[in-house]
């Protein structure tokens, strides 16, 4: 049901990400005018957390850019935007909640608190200069280390660690990559498709080691030393990027269902917690997904642009389920790649792989992953027309030959 916009109690955003950015800005274009607020723990509006690991370590905008919108926009829209103003405890029982000390009511509260980086305290612990990649002063402290010469180490060949590998190469900055598993994203990508991010990378003078064991992390005052595999790495600072967590401190505090598998706050597909009144959209939420016959928790750019409009229609009064399918996008180098779908704990069985591969740019491909003859998910390399056809294909059973 829409909120009564003459009562007092505001709409209240807690999150200072594109989630909780996008749903004011649907709420606003949507036709609510009633009393309107965000609170975020950061010093800036809301943002966009992709540009912290491509555009702007490439010097290709800066920092600025990631904002959803400039602080401007919250006052003209009447959005009441509280900065460096952590929310501290939520109260469903009575719709309430207290941030700065001041206890402050609301009409309906929507969690969108987001990731923190997972820390390695082999790392933190070691007294070497250490480096995660998640908020807007991370990247500001990490292009400022990415200088011509340097060394650097990246423990952790995700998403994250190979973004910042091809963005420290551009600046000339040597880098080693360090991956326990067998290849990057080999869970995500199996076999073959990981292996050609790793010739990618090695291609453009990137040292990616994989299956290693780290033994120690110490700091000689000068540079960082990093013991692998018996061998010692020695560099001038480290990237630590080994996935995130959500942050759902505070609706466990205040006693939401939490999935312990996933870590997210259960919700339904409508994107309702099992509180009354409250909502969680983006990273934290582990939503019940009607396509997909599952729940699911995703921590990406896409979803939480549209968790945010599905929240907002249902706000607004519309009953609106969200059915999109999962969506990321990369670049690295030359390499442009968008992948939709998601394998799900069951993963795949099949990995088919179409088109011209290559080690320098990525080739252009398409390439699908299977499970009992049914396509979970499929991503293009350098192929922009293909991403439509993707989707249509995404959760279909196929017949091999016709991929």
């Amino acid at each position: 049901m829409a909120p009564d916009s003459t009562k007092s109690a505001p709409i209240v955003v807690v999150g200072g990400g594109l989630a909780a950015g996008t749903l004011v800005t649907e709420l606003r274009e949507g036709g609510y005018d009633g009393p309107l607020a965000v609170y975020t723990d950061e010093a800036h509006p809301p943002y966009e957390r992709p540009p912290l690991s491509k555009d702007f370590l490439l010097d290709k905008g800066p920092l600025s850019n990631a904002l959803v919108h400039p602080q401007d926009w919250y006052a003209e829209h009447r959005v009441d935007l509280h900065t460096s103003t952590p929310v501290t405890a939520i109260d469903p029982a009575h719709h309430q909640l207290t941030a700065a000390g001041d206890t402050t009511s609301y009409s309906q509260l929507v969690l969108a608190t987001g990731s923190r980086a997972r820390h390695l305290p082999l790392a933190d612990d070691s007294g070497a200069e250490v480096h995660y990649l998640r908020q807007w002063g991370d990247a500001e402290r990490l292009r400022a280390a990415l200088t011509e010469g340097s060394r650097l180490a990246i423990i952790g060949g995700g998403w994250i660690g190979l973004e910042v590998a091809s963005a420290a190469r551009s600046h000339g900055v040597e880098v080693v990559i360090l991956e326990m598993a067998p290849q990057p994203l080999h869970a995500v990508l199996g076999d073959e498709v990981a292996s050609l991010f790793a010739d990618l990378h090695r291609a453009h003078g990137v040292d990616v080691r994989t299956g290693v064991k780290i033994g120690g992390i110490r700091s000689t005052g000068d540079s960082t030393e990093v013991d692998v595999d018996g061998e010692t790495v020695t560099v001038d600072r480290l990237l630590v990027g080994i996935g995130a967590v959500p942050d759902v401190s505070l609706a466990e505090a205040a006693g939401l269902t939490v999935d312990k598998q996933s870590g997210g706050v259960r919700t339904d597909s409508r994107l309702r917690t099992s509180a009354d009144g409250v909502w969680a959209i983006g990273d934290i939420a582990n939503a019940d997904h009607p396509v997909l016959g599952r729940a699911l928790r995703v921590e990406h750019w896409d979803t939480a642009i549209q968790h945010a409009k599905v929240v907002a229609q249902n706000l607004l009064g519309n009953d609106t389920e969200h059915e999109a399918l999962p969506y990321f996008f990369t670049d690295q180098y030359d390499l442009g790649m968008e992948y939709v779908g998601n394998p799900g704990p069951e993963g795949f069985d099949q990995v088919v792989v179409r088109g011209r591969t290559g080690d320098h740019d990525g080739g252009q491909f398409t390439a699908w992953w299977l499970r009992g003859g049914r396509v979970v998910a499929g991503m293009h390399v350098n192929d922009w027309d293909a991403i439509d056809h993707i989707r249509s294909v995404v959760g279909t059973v196929v017949d091999v030959a016709d991929l």
